[in-house]
């Protein structure tokens, strides 16, 4: 099991297979936003260096985006089940400026996520599927000769919208994961102390140790 008490005194958040997978679809992410980013303007054109230059970007793109939805779905069905929303996700939501202003002692308790990081989540899985469908009916040579011209003009709309939504989640979960200390260790190290599960994911805390109320 991935939660138990290490002999440091600090509890095991993330196992290393879950880490790796996670910096592998974090690498993936910077490659795809920026060769999309250097598709969709001119301006941003000096980032399909990240892949070797306008021509291999518009080859790798897509199958990087493949290899992105596989390692995204991987850990997808991994934390499916800590990502239901719940009645205490709906109040904690209500006390979403608390959050921000770092009042953290008028918010309720919750468990090893936070009604945030779970609409990331559900953003993540709902923009992802769009992408990978999407990007199917543009992908050129294989697949884009299979459809109506109107039919790529809406995929080509849709990729774009997703794409703005996706990096929009990714960057708040980002500075989310920095604005509160000691959450970028759960992703590097794999543990987090005490204080901090009990102070930000009290109901997780108190499953993983069996210390009652």
């Amino acid at each position: 099991m991935s939660h138990v008490v290490m002999k440091s005194g600090e509890l095991a958040r993330y196992t290393p297979n879950e880490r790796v997978n996670h910096w592998i679809t974090v690498i993936l992410f910077v490659l795809l936003a920026a060769s999309g980013l250097a598709f969709f303007h001119p301006a941003f054109w000096f980032l399909s260096a990240l892949l070797g230059g306008g021509t291999w970007a518009r080859i790798l793109h897509p199958f990087l985006g493949v290899l992105m939805f596989v390692s995204f779905g991987a850990a997808a069905l991994r934390y499916w089940g800590d990502n239901r929303i719940e009645a205490h996700d709906r109040e904690w939501m209500k006390h979403v400026g608390d959050f921000i202003n770092n009042r953290d002692t008028n918010l309720p308790e919750i468990g090893k996520y936070n009604a945030g990081q779970k609409y990331v989540f559900w953003t993540m899985v709902i923009c992802l599927s769009l992408l990978i469908l999407s990007g199917i009916v543009l992908w050129r040579p294989y697949f884009a000769g299979f459809f109506a011209i109107p039919a790529i003009r809406i995929a080509a709309v849709v990729h774009m919208l997703s794409a703005f939504f996706l990096i929009v989640a990714v960057v708040a979960h980002a500075y989310a994961a920095i604005w509160v200390k000691g959450s970028v260790r759960a992703m590097t190290r794999g543990t987090v102390s005490h204080g901090w599960a009990k102070h930000h994911h009290t109901l997780w805390y108190r499953k993983i140790t069996g210390i009652a109320k």
